[in-house]
């Protein structure tokens, strides 16, 4: 039997997950009994892999990734792919493989940016003249509006969770400086990261509608928090850095207070306006732009939530300190790519199905 590269896909969308396919049409069939084959018990598609367009196929739809190479033109490995959400998840598996992109992407679609988790072998990704050595456990970001090479010299097993960029809502030089740099697992942000990363793709395919959203919203969270964290390991200790803080944690506190401006934050932690303006300088923002990006950052989690469908966009933003609506939109749009619908509708939709398919929540 030649072997081949598989690509596992339930026969549906199971909960909250969403499967890309590339065997439309194709009845699904057990796997082959090849001691390398990798089965999950669940029913999916198989494409016979003879050279290296299977993967580029399968790959690109994915990652993002349009070059594959093998070494002997033939490849046994298995590729499992599925949405949450605006996130495409996937792991890959396979006796050595080595992908590429040369080239900057076509349309906005291509702009994502992605987690990389080593599980088992070993990797090596170059971009942006950054090289990086990853072992099990190891992770990294790059970034797919760049170009980029990763190589697996060996059999291997990894996990990759893709994103569009703007959904981070980091400016552009804060991912430039974290990508192809390695992701610290042993600090407290990293090693929560590569566990609940790990755990997402591996429950994806049976992940309930209600849940899935919320879910994919959190990781992006996370995420971001892991961005800053890189970012924070790499600084000097700024001056002032600890009275920034105090005073991101009254903004969270109060986050919801439609008045809160900057002028009643200087004035509520005893200091002036123009030295609170200078320590938000010193982080590269400004401080009504963090009120803003914290109000933002709360609607789209509750957008992403269990009950969004019972709430109106209007009134999440309102709840949040907007008194605008019109104004809320265009600040979603300009932070995360998207309009709060565009956020909002994928979950709200799952969610309908779901219960119109069982009458519950917990399908």
């Amino acid at each position: 039997m030649t072997k081949g590269m598989q690509v596992l896909a339930p026969d549906r969308a199971v909960g909250g997950a969403r499967v890309d396919r590339e065997t439309a049409g194709k009845a699904p069939r057990p796997l082959p009994t090849a001691p390398d084959a990798v089965s999950d018990g669940r029913r999916h598609g198989e494409v016979p892999s003879r050279g290296e367009e299977p993967w580029q196929q399968a790959l690109h739809g994915t990652l993002g990734l349009t070059d594959a190479t093998v070494s002997d033109g033939r490849h046994a490995g298995v590729i499992r792919r599925f949405r949450l959400g605006h996130l495409k998840l996937a792991t890959l598996e396979g006796s050595g493989l080595r992908l590429r992109r040369s080239r900057r992407p076509a349309d906005r679609d291509d702009g994502l940016l992605v987690v990389l988790l080593v599980e088992r072998g070993n990797a090596t990704l170059e971009q942006d003249g950054r090289r990086v050595l990853l072992n099990p456990g190891e992770m990294v970001f790059y970034d797919l509006t760049h170009p980029v090479s990763l190589d697996f010299p060996g059999p291997f097993r990894a996990k990759f969770l893709a994103l569009p960029r703007r959904l981070m809502g980091l400016r552009e030089e804060r991912l430039r400086q974290v990508a192809a740099v390695p992701v610290r697992t042993d600090a407290a942000v990293g090693s929560l990261v590569a566990a609940f990363v790990t755990h997402l793709i591996d429950m994806a395919a049976d992940c309930p509608a209600a849940t899935g959203v919320p879910l994919a919203s959190s990781a992006i969270d996370l995420l971001s928090l892991l961005v800053e964290e890189q970012l924070g390991l790499g600084a000097r200790p700024a001056a002032g850095l600890d009275r920034l803080l105090e005073i991101k944690k009254f903004i969270a506190r109060n986050i919801d207070d439609p008045n809160l401006t900057p002028q009643t934050v200087a004035r509520a932690n005893s200091i002036s306006v123009r030295y609170l303006h200078k320590l938000f300088q010193a982080d590269g923002g400004t401080a009504g732009q963090w009120i803003q990006r914290c109000r933002l950052q709360k609607c789209r989690s509750e957008l992403a939530g269990l009950d969004a469908a019972k709430r109106s966009i209007s009134a999440v933003a309102h709840r949040w300190g907007f008194t605008s609506a019109s104004h809320f939109s265009r600040a979603f749009r300009s932070l995360y790519g998207i309009s709060p619908a565009e956020w909002r509708d994928p979950g709200v939709q799952l969610f309908e199905e779901a219960v119109a398919q069982t009458g519950s929540v917990a399908a």
